[in-house]
Protein backbone atom coordinates (compact mmCIF):
# COMPACT_ATOMS: atom_id res chain seq x y z
CA UNK A 1 0.00 0.00 0.00
CA UNK A 2 1.39 3.40 -1.00
CA UNK A 3 2.21 5.72 1.89
CA UNK A 4 0.07 8.84 2.20
CA UNK A 5 1.85 12.07 1.25
CA UNK A 6 1.74 14.18 4.39
CA UNK A 7 3.86 17.08 3.12
CA UNK A 8 2.36 20.51 3.62
CA UNK A 9 0.84 21.95 0.47
CA UNK A 10 1.92 25.32 -0.85
CA UNK A 11 5.37 25.00 0.67
CA UNK A 12 8.92 24.76 -0.72
CA UNK A 13 11.73 22.63 0.67
CA UNK A 14 15.21 23.75 -0.41
CA UNK A 15 17.12 20.45 -0.39
CA UNK A 16 20.79 19.64 -0.83
CA UNK A 17 21.33 16.59 -3.04
CA UNK A 18 24.97 16.11 -2.06
CA UNK A 19 27.98 15.89 -4.36
CA UNK A 20 26.69 13.18 -6.71
CA UNK A 21 26.65 9.74 -5.11
CA UNK A 22 22.98 9.04 -4.23
CA UNK A 23 24.09 7.20 -1.09
CA UNK A 24 25.25 10.55 0.32
CA UNK A 25 21.71 11.94 0.45
CA UNK A 26 20.41 12.60 3.94
CA UNK A 27 17.45 10.53 5.06
CA UNK A 28 15.31 13.66 5.21
CA UNK A 29 16.25 14.64 1.66
CA UNK A 30 15.34 11.19 0.33
CA UNK A 31 11.99 11.27 2.13
CA UNK A 32 11.09 14.71 0.81
CA UNK A 33 12.05 13.81 -2.78
CA UNK A 34 9.92 10.68 -2.53
CA UNK A 35 6.84 12.53 -1.24
CA UNK A 36 6.90 15.85 -3.11
CA UNK A 37 4.27 16.88 -5.66
CA UNK A 38 6.84 18.77 -7.74
CA UNK A 39 10.61 18.53 -8.06
CA UNK A 40 12.68 21.39 -9.49
CA UNK A 41 16.23 20.12 -9.93
CA UNK A 42 19.63 21.32 -11.07
CA UNK A 43 22.26 20.00 -13.46
CA UNK A 44 24.57 18.79 -10.69
CA UNK A 45 21.99 16.53 -9.04
CA UNK A 46 23.40 13.00 -9.24
CA UNK A 47 21.92 10.40 -11.58
CA UNK A 48 19.27 8.30 -9.90
CA UNK A 49 18.31 10.89 -7.30
CA UNK A 50 15.46 12.37 -9.34
CA UNK A 51 14.20 8.81 -9.90
CA UNK A 52 13.31 8.66 -6.21
CA UNK A 53 10.36 10.96 -6.90
CA UNK A 54 6.81 9.66 -7.19
CA UNK A 55 5.83 8.58 -10.73
CA UNK A 56 3.11 11.25 -10.81
CA UNK A 57 5.28 14.07 -9.48
CA UNK A 58 6.13 16.97 -11.74
CA UNK A 59 9.84 16.93 -12.63
CA UNK A 60 11.19 20.23 -13.86
CA UNK A 61 14.80 20.60 -14.99
CA UNK A 62 16.29 23.99 -14.16
CA UNK A 63 19.95 23.20 -14.66
CA UNK A 64 22.78 25.65 -15.16
CA UNK A 65 25.92 24.57 -17.00
CA UNK A 66 28.91 26.66 -17.99
CA UNK A 67 27.70 29.28 -20.50
CA UNK A 68 24.35 27.49 -20.86
CA UNK A 69 21.39 28.15 -18.59
CA UNK A 70 18.12 26.30 -19.15
CA UNK A 71 16.26 29.00 -17.24
CA UNK A 72 17.50 32.35 -15.93
CA UNK A 73 17.51 32.71 -12.16
CA UNK A 74 14.55 35.12 -12.15
CA UNK A 75 12.45 32.57 -14.03
CA UNK A 76 13.35 29.84 -11.51
CA UNK A 77 12.38 32.14 -8.65
CA UNK A 78 8.99 32.81 -10.25
CA UNK A 79 8.49 29.11 -10.96
CA UNK A 80 8.93 28.19 -7.30
CA UNK A 81 6.43 30.82 -6.24
CA UNK A 82 3.90 29.71 -8.89
CA UNK A 83 4.17 26.02 -7.96
CA UNK A 84 3.65 26.78 -4.28
CA UNK A 85 0.64 28.96 -5.12
CA UNK A 86 -0.82 25.96 -6.96
CA UNK A 87 -0.92 24.35 -3.51
CA UNK A 88 1.78 21.82 -4.35
CA UNK A 89 4.48 20.49 -2.05
CA UNK A 90 7.67 21.53 -3.84
CA UNK A 91 11.23 20.26 -3.47
CA UNK A 92 13.86 22.57 -4.91
CA UNK A 93 16.76 20.17 -5.33
CA UNK A 94 20.32 21.46 -5.64
CA UNK A 95 23.63 19.65 -5.95
CA UNK A 96 25.83 19.77 -2.87
CA UNK A 97 24.56 22.10 -0.16
CA UNK A 98 22.06 24.77 -1.23
CA UNK A 99 23.68 27.47 0.89
CA UNK A 100 27.24 26.93 -0.40
CA UNK A 101 27.47 28.50 -3.86
CA UNK A 102 24.00 27.17 -4.65
CA UNK A 103 22.07 30.46 -4.88
CA UNK A 104 19.77 29.05 -2.24
CA UNK A 105 19.67 32.28 -0.29
CA UNK A 106 18.58 34.24 -3.37
CA UNK A 107 15.68 31.88 -4.00
CA UNK A 108 14.54 31.92 -0.39
CA UNK A 109 14.55 35.72 -0.32
CA UNK A 110 11.98 35.68 -3.13
CA UNK A 111 9.89 33.04 -1.37
CA UNK A 112 9.96 35.03 1.86
CA UNK A 113 8.95 38.23 0.04
CA UNK A 114 6.09 36.33 -1.62
CA UNK A 115 4.80 34.87 1.65
CA UNK A 116 5.66 31.27 0.67
CA UNK A 117 6.62 29.00 3.61
CA UNK A 118 9.86 27.06 3.24
CA UNK A 119 12.38 24.82 4.95
CA UNK A 120 16.06 24.14 4.24
CA UNK A 121 17.65 20.67 4.24
CA UNK A 122 21.47 20.84 4.11
CA UNK A 123 23.52 18.51 1.95
CA UNK A 124 27.11 17.32 1.69
CA UNK A 125 28.89 20.11 -0.14
CA UNK A 126 31.17 19.27 -3.06
CA UNK A 127 34.35 20.24 -1.21
CA UNK A 128 33.64 17.79 1.60
CA UNK A 129 32.63 15.03 -0.79
CA UNK A 130 35.58 15.48 -3.15
CA UNK A 131 38.01 15.78 -0.27
CA UNK A 132 36.77 12.59 1.34
CA UNK A 133 36.67 10.58 -1.91
CA UNK A 134 40.10 11.83 -3.02
CA UNK A 135 41.92 11.29 0.26
CA UNK A 136 42.38 15.01 1.01
CA UNK A 137 41.53 15.81 4.64
CA UNK A 138 40.58 19.46 4.22
CA UNK A 139 42.06 20.17 7.65
CA UNK A 140 44.95 18.30 9.25
CA UNK A 141 47.09 19.24 12.26
CA UNK A 142 50.29 18.78 10.24
CA UNK A 143 49.11 20.56 7.10
CA UNK A 144 46.17 22.95 7.41
CA UNK A 145 44.58 24.71 10.36
CA UNK A 146 42.03 26.46 8.17
CA UNK A 147 39.98 25.75 5.08
CA UNK A 148 38.32 28.27 2.79
CA UNK A 149 35.65 27.65 0.16
CA UNK A 150 35.71 30.29 -2.57
CA UNK A 151 34.03 30.78 -5.90
CA UNK A 152 36.29 30.93 -8.91
CA UNK A 153 33.62 32.75 -10.90
CA UNK A 154 32.05 35.92 -9.52
CA UNK A 155 28.64 37.24 -10.56
CA UNK A 156 30.25 39.80 -12.87
CA UNK A 157 32.41 37.11 -14.50
CA UNK A 158 35.64 38.30 -12.91
CA UNK A 159 38.04 36.49 -10.56
CA UNK A 160 38.67 39.55 -8.37
CA UNK A 161 39.19 37.74 -5.05
CA UNK A 162 40.94 38.57 -1.78
CA UNK A 163 44.18 36.94 -2.90
CA UNK A 164 46.33 37.95 0.12
CA UNK A 165 43.82 36.23 2.42
CA UNK A 166 43.75 33.10 0.27
CA UNK A 167 47.49 32.72 -0.35
CA UNK A 168 48.38 31.81 3.22
CA UNK A 169 50.49 28.89 4.45
CA UNK A 170 49.01 25.96 6.40
CA UNK A 171 45.68 26.57 4.71
CA UNK A 172 43.49 24.60 2.31
CA UNK A 173 41.61 26.54 -0.36
CA UNK A 174 38.86 24.93 -2.44
CA UNK A 175 37.76 26.79 -5.57
CA UNK A 176 34.26 26.06 -6.84
CA UNK A 177 33.51 26.84 -10.51
CA UNK A 178 37.14 27.70 -11.14
CA UNK A 179 38.16 25.50 -14.07
CA UNK A 180 37.80 28.28 -16.63
CA UNK A 181 39.94 30.57 -14.48
CA UNK A 182 42.53 27.99 -13.37
CA UNK A 183 45.49 29.80 -14.94
CA UNK A 184 44.56 33.11 -13.31
CA UNK A 185 43.93 31.42 -9.95
CA UNK A 186 47.37 29.82 -9.99
CA UNK A 187 49.04 33.03 -11.16
CA UNK A 188 47.45 35.07 -8.39
CA UNK A 189 48.17 32.54 -5.64
CA UNK A 190 51.86 32.52 -6.65
CA UNK A 191 51.98 36.30 -7.05
CA UNK A 192 50.65 36.72 -3.51
CA UNK A 193 53.21 34.52 -1.83
CA UNK A 194 52.63 30.79 -2.30
CA UNK A 195 55.54 28.87 -3.88
CA UNK A 196 54.96 27.44 -7.38
CA UNK A 197 55.66 24.03 -5.81
CA UNK A 198 52.54 24.28 -3.61
CA UNK A 199 50.49 21.09 -4.14
CA UNK A 200 47.25 21.53 -6.05
CA UNK A 201 44.68 19.21 -7.57
CA UNK A 202 41.57 19.13 -9.70
CA UNK A 203 38.77 16.70 -8.82
CA UNK A 204 36.34 15.96 -11.64
CA UNK A 205 32.95 14.25 -11.05
CA UNK A 206 33.72 13.86 -7.36
CA UNK A 207 32.12 10.87 -5.54
CA UNK A 208 30.92 9.32 -8.80
CA UNK A 209 32.22 6.11 -10.36
CA UNK A 210 34.18 8.07 -12.99
CA UNK A 211 35.81 10.45 -10.52
CA UNK A 212 39.18 11.72 -11.73
CA UNK A 213 41.81 13.41 -9.56
CA UNK A 214 44.55 15.35 -11.33
CA UNK A 215 47.54 16.00 -9.04
CA UNK A 216 49.73 19.00 -9.80
CA UNK A 217 51.37 22.10 -8.32
CA UNK A 218 50.40 25.73 -8.68
CA UNK A 219 53.23 26.07 -11.16
CA UNK A 220 52.13 23.33 -13.55
CA UNK A 221 48.39 22.93 -12.94
CA UNK A 222 47.28 25.09 -15.93
CA UNK A 223 49.45 23.11 -18.33
CA UNK A 224 48.37 19.77 -16.90
CA UNK A 225 44.72 20.81 -17.08
CA UNK A 226 45.11 21.88 -20.72
CA UNK A 227 46.64 18.51 -21.58
CA UNK A 228 43.77 16.62 -19.92
CA UNK A 229 40.18 16.03 -20.93
CA UNK A 230 38.77 17.48 -17.72
CA UNK A 231 35.73 19.72 -18.05
CA UNK A 232 33.35 21.13 -15.42
CA UNK A 233 32.05 20.08 -12.98
CA UNK A 234 35.32 20.02 -11.10
CA UNK A 235 36.93 21.59 -8.05
CA UNK A 236 40.43 23.00 -7.58
CA UNK A 237 42.07 22.20 -4.24
CA UNK A 238 45.22 24.04 -3.14
CA UNK A 239 47.33 23.14 -0.13
CA UNK A 240 49.70 20.53 1.26
CA UNK A 241 46.81 18.22 2.19
CA UNK A 242 46.77 17.27 -1.50
CA UNK A 243 49.98 15.28 -0.90
CA UNK A 244 48.02 12.88 1.31
CA UNK A 245 46.20 11.51 -1.74
CA UNK A 246 49.09 9.11 -2.34
CA UNK A 247 48.51 7.32 0.97
CA UNK A 248 44.85 8.04 1.77
CA UNK A 249 43.22 7.48 -1.62
CA UNK A 250 40.67 4.72 -1.04
CA UNK A 251 38.14 5.33 -3.79
CA UNK A 252 39.78 5.68 -7.19
CA UNK A 253 41.32 2.64 -8.80
CA UNK A 254 45.11 2.69 -8.94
Amino acid sequence: MQATNTLEKGKVWLVGAGPGDPDLLTLKAARLIRDADALVYDHLVGAGIVDLARPDARRIYAGKEASRHTQPQDAINRLLVDLAREKLSVVRLKGGDPFIFGRGGEELEILAASGIPFEVVPGVTAAAGCGAYSGFPLTHRDHAQAVTFVTGHLKDGSVNLDWPALARPRHTVVFYMGIGAAAEICRQMIAHGLPPTTPAAIVHNGTLADQQTLLATLGDLPQRLAASSIKPPALIVVGSVVKLHETLNWFEST
